[in-house]
């Protein structure tokens, strides 16, 4: 089932989610409809604050990126395959020196801005079948999860870029808020009257 995806503005997206444990009322149908929520519109990661559940669960699948002519091989071979389901994961080490890219949230649709990010994280969480992970991931994959990782936290993409930005993107930060935006997928807007 395609879920609504919460836009910037309502609370559960600023706050720090809980854990769960192996059993969370229907979590196999929860991560399923987060796959086809987050495949609908065209995403490559979506936390569970992002469907109005304050948990530490979130998807991504970087494939989409494995086709950028920019990367190495080994990078696009890596990303082919990049689609895991985190739960409960603490990023346990951020490496290197903070490189940029810009950044675009299915919360905050139509704005895409650079962000700084180390390129090289550890991250610890279990599957969906509650197996203990560990992974050192770099470059897009390390990208992606930092983001995803950010909104368990309570923490936006927006909340990093400087107060002249904020106030650039104030506006239609606003919009965004009330509703007054073209999306193509389902969405449930703060402020909306």
């Amino acid at each position: 089932m395609i879920l609504p995806i919460i836009a910037i503005g309502h609370p559960v997206l600023k706050k720090k989610c809980v854990d769960i444990d192996k059993d969370y009322p229907e979590l196999d149908k929860l991560i399923k409809n987060m796959e086809e929520t987050m495949r609908n519109a065209f995403g490559v990661g979506l936390a569970a604050p992002q469907i109005n559940k304050a948990i530490r669960l979130f998807l991504v699948d970087a494939t989409p990126f494995a086709e950028d002519e920019d990367l190495d091989e080994n990078e696009k071979t890596f990303l082919s395959n990049f689609n895991r389901v985190f739960i409960n994961a603490k990023i346990t080490k951020e490496e290197g020196d903070e490189w940029v890219f810009n950044e675009g949230c299915l919360s905050i649709p139509n704005i895409r801005e650079d962000v700084f990010r180390k390129p090289t994280i550890t991250i610890e969480y279990v599957n969906e079948k509650f197996e203990p992970q560990k992974e050192v991931l770099s470059g897009l994959a390390a990208r992606v999860v930092q983001h995803e990782y950010d909104h368990i936290e309570g923490i936006l993409f927006t909340d990093k870029l400087s107060s002249l930005k904020k106030r650039l993107i104030k506006k239609k930060i606003e919009n965004i808020k009330k509703g007054k935006v073209a999306v193509d997928y389902r969405m449930k807007f703060p402020n909306k009257k």
